[in-house]
């Protein structure tokens, strides 16, 4: 054996040992991917020399390789640390050099970039001011402060129930005498079921003879079989109301009953049977609420009243239901004809802080249902929104920023990408969780998380390093050891050169 032999020997544990140290260090390094010293033994090169007769002089450090294995992700709820959950790289801009790291602790700089606490911009792909994704190629990620522009309501969607059992908007009905030669009089028509659908209708009372009477329903052109008439014995009309005569008829006279519909009075509920109200904005964000009025003036008819609440509401429409409770015809108020699309009525709204006026709304009811039970709200949205401020943002699967606005609304800020590498130890270890590409990793294959051989990221969370310390530390003991041993060989030499001295 020689000197050499043994120096190789300790400069490869040397090496070791480093590469073991340098694993413990960064055990509580985000990202860090742990390494392993691989070695190569040596020989002299002789031409001369017999192959079974060759002999060893030592070893040296062929590489470190980097262990790229998943590391645990802890949950860290902070809304820029994200973890790489499978393959890829975070794409990294270094004033335009491009770096690769597995560290997903980001923070936003003064300018609003995502950068790394080396000020490293991270890439990406940039989202338009509606949220379109552009990915025709990376550039680094900002989180826009601007306020989201307001949206002009132009859509209520409501989905309601209206009580089929609910009274007609009808008041007393209006009695007048065609014919009156007798002695009859009435204090006026009763109404006994105010929910009737008949109460809408007309009516004529005939008496033919002194003695009876027939009731025709005018609206419909029904008259029914004559009946004895008895003074003081209410006549049944339809079936929701009755007229009480005293006195005597004479042949031939004659009343009339007119339903008397109840006026509509947005202030007065006894004038309508259920009301709501939504908040619509207008072009520049302004809100105002919107009220609407249904008033029951037949059996499956309804009036249909909007306006904004600081104004006068104004009947829209006419709704219609069929006996099995679904909306099946509308008509428009103002021509009277129905409506180009069921359900769907038109309002005018006025504005006065200089947005665009007056606003067309559509109501539209297709949902709408008149079933037996209480009148109320299934579903009542609208499309329009007020300016909002950004108040947080979230970092999707798949590497979508979504910022999330006062208003309730989200829109796409960009999207995080993934860089992934043929071989990833062909990759230049940077310091600093920085990798850079060489000619031995291949080119940066650059897609979205989630796709091809990429892995996926999740918000708020961070990748530990993947160093095993039990490992780490026996792997400590095994080349102490090694370091030793190489030591004693070197030793044994120094004492073989002495004999050979002492000779």
């Amino acid at each position: 054996m020689s000197y050499q032999t043994g120096l190789s020997g300790l400069s490869a544990s040397s090496s070791d040992l480093d590469v073991i140290g340098n694993n413990i260090a960064n055990a509580n390094t985000v990202g860090f991917k742990s390494g392993t010293a691989e070695f190569a033994d040596m020989y002299a090169n002789s031409v001369a020399t017999a192959v079974s007769q060759q002999i060893g002089i030592g070893t040296k450090l062929s590489e470190v390789q980097q262990q790229f294995s998943q590391g645990t992700i802890t949950t860290t709820n902070q809304a820029l640390n994200v973890a790489i959950n499978g393959n890829g790289f975070f794409q990294m801009s270094n004033n335009g050099t491009l770096v690769y790291s597995r560290n997903g602790v980001f923070q936003l700089d003064k300018n609003g970039y995502i950068t790394n606490a080396q000020g490293l911009q991270l890439m990406g792909y940039a989202a338009s001011s509606a949220g379109i994704i552009n990915t025709a190629q990376t550039v680094p990620l900002t989180v826009p402060t601007a306020n989201i522009a307001p949206q002009a309501t132009t859509k209520i969607a409501a989905g309601l129930n209206l009580n089929a059992q609910d009274n007609l908007m009808l008041g007393s009905p209006t009695v007048a005498a065609v014919t009156s030669t007798g002695t009859l009089s009435t204090t006026g028509a009763t109404i006994t079921n105010a929910a009737a659908g008949t109460n809408a209708d007309n009516y004529r009372i005939d008496f033919p003879t002194a003695t009876t009477y027939t009731v025709t329903d005018t609206t419909t052109g029904v008259t029914g079989a004559s009946q004895p008439f008895t003074a003081g014995t209410a006549i049944t009309l339809g079936n929701g109301e009755s007229i009480t005569f005293s006195g005597a008829p004479q042949p031939g006279d004659s009343y009339t009953v007119t339903q008397n519909p109840t006026t509509f009075n947005q202030n007065n509920s006894s004038t309508y049977n259920y009301s709501t109200s939504t908040t619509v904005y207008d072009s520049l964000g302004g809100s105002q609420t919107v009220n609407m009025y249904f008033a029951k003036t037949g059996s499956g008819t309804w009036n249909v009243y909007a306006g904004p609440s600081t104004g006068t509401a104004t009947p829209i429409g006419t709704a219609n239901f069929n006996s099995s409770g679904t909306l099946v015809s509308t008509t428009d108020a103002t021509t009277g004809l129905a409506t180009a699309t069921l359900g769907a009525f038109t309002m005018s709204i006025p504005n006065t802080d200089g947005s665009s006026t007056p606003q067309s709304v559509t109501l539209n009811m297709a949902g709408t249902t008149q079933y037996g039970g209480k009148d109320g709200v299934n579903s009542l949205s609208t499309d329009g929104f007020a300016a909002g401020t950004l108040t947080s943002f979230t970092v999707g699967s798949d590497g979508t920023l979504t910022g999330n606005y006062s208003n309730g609304q989200t829109a796409a800020l960009g999207q995080i990408v993934l860089a992934n590498f043929a071989n990833q130890n062909g990759l230049v270890n940077l310091g600093n969780n920085e990798y850079e590409q060489t000619a031995a990793s291949g080119v940066a294959q650059i897609s979205t998380p989630g796709s091809t051989n990429h892995g996926v990221l999740q918000g708020g969370a961070v990748e530990n390093s993947n160093v095993d310390l039990t490992s780490e530390l026996v792997n400590l003991i095994t080349a102490q050891r090694n370091y030793q041993a190489n030591a004693q060989t070197i030793k044994t030499q120094q004492a073989v050169d002495q004999s050979l001295i002492n000779l």
